[in-house]
Formats: structure tokens, sequence, C-alpha cells
């Protein structure tokens, strides 16, 4: 179990050898801003994606019974996360998902919207739902490969298309796979608004980096997608690399500062443009390792490599480095909720819970602590 440590009143401070400069706010200290989504007496409830619906107020969020393999359950909330439903009905075969699941809402050519949920390892499954959550089909092929946290990312392309981003180390992306030593990220496009997905291709493999569960964020004015990338060797910082033409074509990968060296990065824009990225820290040396955090700052400090405006840590994980495979949306009043899973309680298996804040009433304090 990590060892817990004592914090003056709501915030922390990184040595400067590991985090020169970076300002912390530690909302781990405010109940008050959470809400528990699910928790089951001796049950592991992990790894959570979610979406928010045109209403601006709809969530849906999907999780699996079990660390990633396991029955997928979902819960609905009709007011922005502040409550949450019973598990709804889901069809049959849920049940047998050997991988993290992940919800993205897709349109096809006609406007039509859809919900799809996808399960990885082999072969990539998909299911859909065309009236937002409250019927599904079963969980069926999407094609003759599979991989890992497929799809982390889905993204909409300026010709209407989605890409569909995932990582695989050879022992899933085939029927006979077996590791490689070699970590690939993959690219698939959809056409149809979703239904089907074109056989994968790759845009970057390395022994020497293992880089993987891409989150993808695009640029303020729409002509760059950047891809934020976990560093499973633990060797390196995490990794950055970004696209101007619409996902065809990708730079060489590099190491992002320390203040976004983590796992399962997820971003979404704030109203007034900035970016909140949350993921699990692993910078190696930070006070919150381990823990969920998140980034506050602008692309252009991404692009830069910058250190960004401000780090939050969200919750204080108990154990290990067992958290924080989020789901963040941004309502219409510019309240940030994230959804993950952690061991929140000593001793008990993982559940699910929901920060909410707004950037606006964190900026204040933040300015305050900055070191010149």
């Amino acid at each position: 179990m990590k060892a817990s440590f004592v914090l003056p009143a709501l915030w922390i401070f990184a040595s400067p050898a590991v985090l020169p400069g970076q300002s912390f706010i530690d909302l781990a200290a405010q109940p008050g801003r959470r809400v528990v989504v699910d928790r089951e007496a001796g049950q592991y409830l992990g790894h959570p994606t979610t979406v928010l619906l045109e209403d601006g107020r709809t969530i849906l969020c999907v999780y699996p019974k079990g660390h990633g393999r396991g029955a997928i359950c979902l819960k609905r909330s009709p007011d922005g996360g502040l409550t949450w439903s019973e598990r709804l009905p889901v069809p049959e075969n849920w049940a047998t998902s050997l991988e993290t699941p992940t919800i993205h809402r897709v349109v096809d050519p006609r406007g039509k919207k859809r919900l799809i949920v996808f399960s990885g390892l082999f072969p990539c499954r998909m299911s859909v739902s065309e009236d937002d959550g409250a019927a599904w089909t079963p969980l069926s092929p999407v094609g003759d490969w599979g991989g890992i946290v497929a799809m982390a990312s889905v993204i909409r392309l300026r010709d209407g298309r989605y890409a569909a981003l995932f990582h695989d180390d050879g022992r899933f992306f085939a029927r006979d796979g077996r590791a490689e030593g070699t970590m690939t990220l993959y690219r698939s496009l959809s056409s149809d608004g979703g239904l089907r997905w074109s056989l994968p291709e790759k845009i970057f493999a390395s022994s020497e980096v293992h880089l993987c569960e891409p989150g993808a964020v695009r640029s303020p004015d729409g002509s760059t997608i950047a891809v934020l990338l976990r560093e499973n060797r633990r060797l390196k910082n995490s990794h950055v690399m970004f696209s101007t033409d619409e996902a065809k074509t990708w730079s060489a990968p590099r190491e992002l500062p320390a203040a976004l060296t983590g796992d399962r990065h997820t971003a979404v824009t704030a109203p007034d443009g900035r970016l909140f990225i949350s993921f699990r820290d692993m910078a190696e040396g930070s006070p919150t390792r381990g823990d969920w955090v998140a980034w506050v700052g602008t692309y252009e400090d991404i692009a830069a490599g910058r250190k960004g405006q401000y780090r939050l840590r969200l919750m204080d994980n108990l154990k290990d480095s067992d958290c924080a495979y989020p789901g963040v949306e941004v309502l219409s009043d510019g309240t940030i909720v994230a959804t993950t899973y952690g061991h929140w309680t000593a001793g008990e298996p993982p559940y699910i819970v929901s920060v909410r804040l707004k950037l606006e009433d964190l900026d204040a304090p933040a300015a305050k602590l900055r070191r010149p």
C-alpha cells in the first residue's frame, strides 16, 4: 500500500528537482466535490469512460466489474453527474467483455447520432445504440483484429469521418498473436458513422519506448491533432505526437514535461479555451505518484513543451497506482465532471466516483501559490 503523507491545508508542493516551479492544488481533502457513481461491497469496479449527450446534462458511464476484464455495467446521470441511476439493462453478452470498455458519440453523414461501446483484445467488439443508450445491440466483432484499450480515442475528422486510435503489443492484434517486445499504435477509420471500421494501420512502433493509451486533442484552430501517450516501460516521461493532415501522418514522438507524465490522458477544453487533462500521475519522484491528478494549461503549452499553469490532485489513491482511467465532461456552465475508479477506502476494492470543479474557482489561489 502506498504510504500517505500529510499536506498543509489544501496545498502540496513538489520538489523543485521533480517539477520545478509547478503550482499544485490538492482537492483530495474536499469530499464535498465528490459523488459516488457506483460501489459494491467486495467487488472491484474499475476503468470507467463517459459520454455527455447534446442536452448538456445527461452523462452515460460504462465500466467493468473487474480490472479491465469483466461484465460491462452502464449507468446514466440526468443532471450532469449529481445523481446516478441504478445499473441499467444491457445485452447479455456484455458480461463476456475481456477488456476496458470505452464509449463514444458518433454521427453519420446523414446526421444520425449513435453511441458505440468498444471492448478490446481479440477480436475487438462493438455495441451500438441509436436511441441515446436506451437499447443496445450485442457486442459483435468489428473485424478480424483486436487491440488493448480499444478504442482509447475516437476523434472526428474534418471530412466527417472518424479516426479511432489504440495500441497493442503483438498479443491481441491477430488471432494467434504473441508478445513481440514492441508497442504499436494503430489508427482505424470509419466513414459511415461508426458502423464499420477499416483494417487498422500502424502509425508508430518501437521497442525502445512503449507508447500506448493515446489521448487525442485538437488545437484551438483545428489544424492539428495532438496525441498524449503513456510510456509503459517507465524509462522516460510520457510523450506527444502531432498530425497536421487529419491523422494520416504523425510527427516523431517527443517527451512531455514531468507535469504531464502519467497514464490514460483524457483532455477536455474548458469554456475559456484552456485544457483540463485528467490522468494517473506516474512522474518519477512526484509526491502524488500513483494518484488521480489533472493538468491545467493551454494547447500551446503542450506544443512548446511547457509545464502548464498548475496541477491538481483530484483524489488520493491508497493502493499502488491502480486508479484513474477517467471520463471527463464539460457542462454548459463550465463545470468539469471527471469520473474514475480508485482505491479510495483503505483495505477495500476500488469503486467509481466523480469530482466536480470549475477552473475559475481555482485560478486565484493557484496564482497566489505560483513560484516566481
